[in-house]
């Protein structure tokens, strides 16, 4: 078994993180760290730190292994006592530590601290998992003998994911993006109150569209042996809170280089990714996308778990009006799992397996 550590492990993130671990075929969760304020407690007594009441998010129970596993303080972790870590820290506190462990160790990231960094890709599965080649640069370039490898921002996963099977076969010209994103992605840390959320949305999301406009472009660009060519088209975004729990739906409007009519698009869109569907990973779902065509789907409660989470749901794929070869729909992704968590074990998943090579 691979001996796994999980770095801020006491948030909404690291929860999901040790759901999608305990009892995985590869993996084992020998060390769990977080804050300097948690250290020293088992792991049930720091969810359970904040007024004596369970901090647990996930709707699973919390498994008994990892209650009483201890916690320790992640500034001082030894990345040397395991062989891989998943790192759910807030972006300033990654940004400090993350290099400090990949001088060993491979660290499989959900925070944006190396997101832009030159060297660094961005992998998101099925998607572009060539630019994990790009990995050996960051190794040479930084005289690292592990890595840093960092997962999308939550809220374009399932844009991302939608895009590229668009992309590869009409190209794209530009792409129009509003999200309806849940509150889980606000995290616990400030988090949202229930007053701000009930009976309202909440219309801006602080540094959120600037990171939506961006990363698409490297995640869906080209690889080239020393780094990524963006992909050329762009993107426009508002992004706006819901009150929903888990589940980032996304209102997507895409101008296309070459006529897409929504029954081409939705063939596309239903035969992508197959064969990294097929390539064992233990957290991959049986289709990447699934495509319906009830004009009420899809809706967060009914669709955001399909494929354990790790499918997108695409639907009201039809052809827009206004822009010249233009096409619209809507894209729900599962933000806790696809676009987080989740996302990032099956990232290690197939790093361990194809880059690596250790199972």
């Amino acid at each position: 078994m691979i001996k796994v550590a999980i770095i801020g492990a006491t948030g909404i993130v690291g929860q999901q993180a040790i759901v999608t671990l305990t009892n995985h075929p590869w993996f084992q969760i020998t060390k769990l760290a977080a804050s300097a304020r948690s250290a020293g407690k088992t792991y049930g007594e720091a969810l359970r730190e904040a007024n004596g009441a369970s901090r647990w998010w996930c709707p699973e129970e919390l498994p008994a292994s990892v209650a009483q596993l201890p916690v320790e303080n992640a500034a001082d972790f030894d990345p040397t006592t395991v062989d891989l870590i998943f790192s759910t820290l807030d972006a300033g506190v990654a940004k400090e530590l993350e290099p400090k462990w990949a001088q060993t160790t491979p660290v499989v990231s959900t925070a944006s601290a190396f997101r832009y960094e030159d060297d660094t890709p961005i992998l998101i599965g099925g998607v572009n998992m060539d630019h994990a080649a790009l990995i050996k640069v960051q190794q040479e370039r930084r005289g690292w003998k592990g890595f840093v490898v960092p997962k999308s921002n939550c809220t374009i996963a399932g844009l991302v994911v939608s895009l590229k099977p668009i992309l590869d076969n009409f190209g794209v010209k530009q792409v129009i993006m509003t999200s309806l994103q849940a509150m889980s992605g606000a995290g616990r840390t400030p988090g949202l109150s229930a007053m701000d959320m009930t009976e309202n949305v909440v219309p801006y999301i602080p540094g959120e569209e600037p990171k939506v406009e961006t990363e698409p472009q490297k995640i869906l660009g080209t690889f080239t042996g020393e780094g990524i060519t963006h992909a050329p088209f762009g993107i426009t975004a508002t992004c706006t809170r819901v009150p929903v729990l888990d589940g980032h739906l996304v209102a997507v409007f895409v101008q296309t280089e070459k006529p897409c009519t929504p029954e081409a698009a939705k063939e596309a869109m239903v035969n992508f990714g197959k064969d990294f569907c097929q390539l064992g990973l233990p957290s991959a779902p049986d289709q990447l996308i699934a495509v319906t065509d009830d004009p009420f789907r899809p809706q967060p409660r009914m669709d955001r778990d399909r494929g354990d989470g790790m499918t997108v749901t695409v639907g009201r794929l039809r052809q827009d009006p206004v822009l010249e070869n233009g096409l619209k729909y809507v894209c729900l992704s599962h933000n806790t799992k696809l676009g987080a968590a989740k996302g990032a074990i099956q990232t290690a998943e197939y790093l361990v397996k194809y880059y690596l090579k250790w199972v």
